[in-house]
């Protein structure tokens, strides 16, 4: 749910959380006097989710992907020899 600022005439700004459905203009501060709601944008979320985290590292990676120096050890398929299956001899070559 986003998180809205009010702002209370005593003790001054803070966050209320609501659904973007039901958010009213005034709440009761903590003091009990009425709050308005401020205009800003409401914040939907802190940054700090697995989501969020990974969004930021797929955008970092394409403004600046990593350079590699050589391809890795490994090899594609289980070492490029012949097919594993047995099955596979009888497909036809093209």
């Amino acid at each position: 749910m986003p998180t809205y600022e009010f702002r209370c005439s005593s003790c001054g700004p803070f966050d209320a959380v609501f659904s973007m459905r039901d958010v009213p203009e005034a709440t009761p501060c903590r003091c009990g006097s009425p709050a308005r709601r401020g205009i800003t944008a409401p914040r939907l979320g802190s940054g700090a989710s697995g989501a969020m985290k990974l969004l930021d590292a797929t955008k970092a990676t394409a403004e600046k992907p990593a350079v590699v120096s050589a391809p890795t050890g490994r090899t594609r398929g289980g070492g490029g020899g012949a097919p594993s299956n047995p099955r596979h001899a009888g497909l036809p070559r093209p």
